[in-house]
């Protein structure tokens, strides 16, 4: 099977554009329940006015804390929850019209826990064929058989490892079966959620550095989800930082790292260890993500700020372009920060 044609990161065309993407997750009581006590619904909103373009042969990183509606993007733009509000195009083409199924075929996703996402009943073998099957990548069983071969030997592993069952791996090699499994219907678009969180710091490194060289082979964009900056700080062209659902900065990796605009940015790149810092001040990232059900008015990291003042309290901010940097910021926008 030919390898995709390799795209040049940052050759500025978008794969996939989000356009004010919202989620909502009605966590309403029993319809009973809500009539007797008189209560009305609860919409819990997980994503809300989300905004990004992916560009073709990429890696585009969203990260923050938990909770903050990563993981949800993730699932919005391959399809697994959908959209209450907003758009998804991929190559210009809305992911919510007919002619979009298609498409989807062209991404797949790498899950968190390798383990919980590969049955446990199958070889890996019929894991990594089972995608090729389905899809219709190639006919007939010796040509399948040569495709998972190939897809093993990609991840550095053997044919011989198609034979066995996900429990005689370690986890490394786990979710390099997964990667093997996400790349058997030949995608152009990978979305990775948390893919290396499960892992040792090691096997991280490991993983990072194969995502990198099939990136570069093959010719892969990814969105890559995590809430460790230290690790993205090592695969990442563009970051995204979000905030109980929204967007709040975004910029270029090196910009970012170098020059955080947003104070939570800042709080979050403080918490990353690292020796040659040692003794200098820092500011340690205070108090939790607020309740999604019940978030504060105004800007919602306002009760963590360490610059918040009374506009902060009561209007929510909107990007702003500083540079080739987004940040969605009063202070950064009045030059208090």
């Amino acid at each position: 099977m030919p390898r995709a044609e390799p795209a040049a990161a940052g050759d500025g065309q978008p794969l996939v554009e989000l356009r004010d993407v919202g989620r909502d997750f009605d966590v309403s009581p029993p319809w009973l329940n809500r009539v007797l006590e008189r209560e009305p619904r609860l919409l819990l909103r997980a994503v809300d006015g989300f905004s990004a373009e992916i560009r073709r042969g990429e890696t585009f990183a969203l990260v923050g804390e938990s909770g903050c509606g990563k993981s949800t993007v993730a699932r919005l733009i391959v399809g697994l929850y959908a959209l209450s509000r907003g758009a998804i195009r991929f190559h210009g083409v809305d992911l919510a019209s007919a002619q979009a199924s298609t498409l989807r075929r062209r991404m797949q996703m790498i899950f968190q826990d390798p383990y919980a996402s590969l049955n446990p009943r199958w070889r890996v073998r019929d894991i990594v064929a089972e995608p090729i099957r389905v899809l219709r990548v190639v006919q007939g069983e010796a040509a399948i058989g040569a495709r998972v071969t190939q897809l093993l030997g990609y991840v550095r592993l053997s044919a011989e490892d198609g034979e066995k069952y996900p429990h005689e791996f370690s986890g490394g090699q786990r979710q390099r079966i997964s990667i093997a499994r996400a790349l058997s219907g030949n995608p152009e678009f990978l979305v990775c959620d948390e893919p290396t969180s499960a892992l040792d710091v090691s096997v991280q490194a490991q993983i990072l550095n194969l995502m990198t060289d099939l990136q570069r082979e093959l010719g892969l964009t990814y969105l890559f989800i995590s809430h460790n900056l230290a690790v993205v700080s090592h695969i990442a062209d563009r970051v995204g930082v979000m905030y109980l659902g929204r967007l709040v900065e975004l910029a270029d990796a090196d910009e970012l790292f170098a020059r955080p605009l947003h104070p939570y940015t800042r709080m979050l790149l403080d918490a990353i260890p690292d020796l040659q810092m040692t003794g200098k001040p820092r500011t340690p990232v205070a108090g939790e993500v607020p309740n999604a059900l019940n978030p504060p008015s105004g800007c919602a990291f306002h009760p963590r700020c360490p610059h918040a003042n009374a506009r902060c309290q009561v209007e929510q901010p909107i990007a702003v372009s500083h540079g080739a940097t987004l940040v969605m910021c009063h202070a950064v926008e009045e030059g208090r920060i």
